[in-house]
């Protein structure tokens, strides 16, 4: 069988500034994923669309058609209403975990697919099997019965879902395109959309433990990803949300369960009970519950019947003991002052380099391994003061993971300054 186009002519003609059809689009997207567009065309199509971009009626057709490359769930026989979250990754970002039990207390279904983390950033599906027991592949089915019976669930995204993407994630890791917004948000969108939520809030992480470390280019990812859920009828919001400074006081997996319990149980980190409030607002005025007090929820425990049932619908003891690293280090300070600087970036590296994440989708990762943090900046300090405790169950892993702190952590004299808001700004259309 003949194709319609010439892969060559759909390049050049974004190499050289033009805007694409919508049927060079469906059909570019299609035979790379049967195969016939080669990895090389493909390499050089994300390329000239990095340099070149892509209007909002292109990156549309862009986000359809790798939608149309699978299947897609549909929740409209559920009796509740849905709401999703994506997070584009942070250090300590553990907000899914009590943000999903939190928002089907209020009788919305929560279908979050998460994934597992890579690099710095750690995975939501790392952290809950961190849990005994806890099973993160479910059938549709599976997770649309726990969706009725519970109302949130949390688990593995079907290899169903937008196959276009998985291929093309896989080559802008290893052709330097991976920066490209029209991509970007292309490949978050069409998973999002294909899942078949009716509304979604983004999370959308600016500062130097992010992906976007610049705020302007945060802010454009963010219009284009609610301009794409829109134009799919997917009621869309997006936070943009400090991520300059870890979230909460743990970064590693059983070590922000843990943290989570403690904010679904009233307590918890205030950045992480703020942020977790704030999404849950969002979600439920988009669900059509705006009444709801998530913070009351949180503050009076109600929401930890929820997570309860939600873990163990799925397999995990939910009054087990949490798995806990063999060796622990302490970072002190080494000189009397104030906390300028904790990094995020850096505690996110030490962290995965004590092995809580991964440099390759195949590699395990230790349930205990993380990071725990003592001191926030801002924080007065006196010299040999914990700053920072290291958690592994390899000790050998210590000095790569002191080496990646350095330069993390300043404290200097003076005053405290005050620390600047979470939530930077709010994109709706």
């Amino acid at each position: 069988m003949s194709e319609p186009f010439d892969a060559v002519d759909v390049i050049v003609a974004k190499r050289d500034g033009h805007r694409l059809t919508g049927p060079q689009i469906d059909w570019v997207l299609d035979a790379y994923t049967r195969g016939v567009v080669a990895d090389e065309q493909m390499s050089a199509l994300a390329m000239a669309i990095l340099l070149n971009g892509m209007d909002r009626d292109e990156i549309a057709r862009w986000t359809a058609a790798m939608i149309a490359s699978g299947e897609r769930l549909d929740f409209s026989g559920l009796s509740r209403r849905t709401a999703d979250k994506h997070s584009t990754g942070g250090v300590g970002d553990k907000i899914t975990l009590p943000l999903a039990p939190l928002v089907a207390s209020f009788g919305v279904a929560v279908p979050q697919l998460s994934g597992r983390g890579l690099g710095h950033t750690g995975g939501t599906l790392d952290k809950l099997e961190s849990i005994p027991g806890w099973r993160a592949a479910l059938s549709n089915a599976e997770m649309m019965a726990q969706l009725e019976s519970v109302g949130a669930v949390i688990c593995q995204a079907g290899s169903g879902l937008a196959p276009a993407d998985r291929k093309l994630y896989a080559l802008r890791d290893v052709t330097g395109t991976v920066e490209a917004i029209p991509l970007i948000a292309s490949s978050i969108m069409s998973k999002k959309i294909a899942e078949g939520t009716g509304s979604l809030v983004l999370d959308v992480k600016v500062g130097s433990g992010a992906f976007m470390k610049d705020l302007d280019r945060a802010r454009e990812l963010a219009r284009t990803m609610v301009e794409l859920g829109t134009d799919a009828g997917v009621h869309t919001v997006a936070l943009l949300t400090d991520m300059s400074v870890p979230l909460g006081l743990t970064a590693g997996n059983a070590l922000e369960v843990r943290e989570s319990v403690e904010v679904l149980a009233g307590g918890g980190p205030a950045d992480v009970v703020e942020l977790t409030v704030a999404l849950a607002r969002e979600m439920l005025d988009a669900a059509g519950r705006p009444d709801a007090d998530p913070a009351k929820a949180l503050a009076d425990g109600s929401a930890m019947d929820t997570w309860r049932a939600m873990i163990a619908a799925q397999g995990g003891d939910v009054d087990a003991v949490l798995p806990v690293a063999r060796e622990h280090e302490v970072v002190v300070a080494e000189r009397d002052g104030v906390v300028r600087t904790l990094d995020a970036y850096a505690v996110g590296v030490a962290a995965w380099r004590l092995g809580a994440g991964r440099a390759r989708k195949e590699d395990p990762v230790q349930a205990g391994a993380g990071v725990e943090l003592h001191v926030r900046p801002g924080d007065p300090v006196r010299a040999g003061q914990p700053i920072l405790t290291l958690h592994t169950d390899t000790p050998e892993r210590f000095e790569r993971a002191r080496a990646a702190l350095t330069g993390g952590i300043v404290v200097e004299t003076g005053t405290a300054a005050a620390p600047g808001p979470l939530v930077l700004d709010r994109i709706a259309v």
